[in-house]
């Protein structure tokens, strides 16, 4: 790993740390702007480096909020690693609006999932209108500014063999 790819590694976790205090009304407090960096970090960075930042961005969030899940934000963190590598995936492949609609309908309805046996149903209906309002947020956001970036990170990094 290079020292440049490791900058801009710090810099999309450190703008995921600043989304992540943009809190979205929610049954957990968690639910904020972080993993829109993590996006932008897997199509122009690479899967590995948009997993990186999205696993960290979330447990920022949650440590804002005070952890009100405890450890199953460890869970959470796996869980937004693994959706952000697949967006990161499918967007290489150019297939971006597949990876878009899937990162939302994924984060909304299928990362949750786990609650509905480790906490309640009810606690599960209640978090799915913030998830699906905040990922349609992210992901946008992020569908807007990476052809933006692209250019500039093309000569940057895409042209030398750095992506994670």
């Amino acid at each position: 790993m290079t020292s440049r790819l490791l900058s801009f590694l710090a810099l999309f976790s450190a703008l995921s740390a600043v989304g992540a205090a943009v809190k979205i009304p929610a049954v957990v407090g968690s639910v904020a702007f972080d993993v829109f960096p993590a996006l932008l970090a897997a199509a122009l960075l690479g899967s590995g480096a948009g997993a990186i930042v999205g696993a960290l961005g979330h447990l920022l969030s949650a440590l804002i909020s005070g952890f009100p899940l405890g450890p199953m934000h460890v869970l959470i963190a796996i869980e937004m690693a693994l959706l952000v590598f697949l967006f990161g995936v499918l967007y290489k492949k150019n297939k971006k609006n597949t990876a878009g609609i899937l990162f939302i309908l994924l984060n909304t309805f299928a990362a949750p999932l786990p609650f509905i046996i480790l906490i309640s149903k009810a606690f599960y209906v209640a978090l799915v209108p913030s998830l699906l309002f905040s990922s349609m947020i992210n992901t946008v956001i992020a569908m807007v500014t990476i052809p933006r970036l692209t250019s500039l990170f093309k000569q940057d990094l895409m042209n030398k063999d750095v992506r994670l």
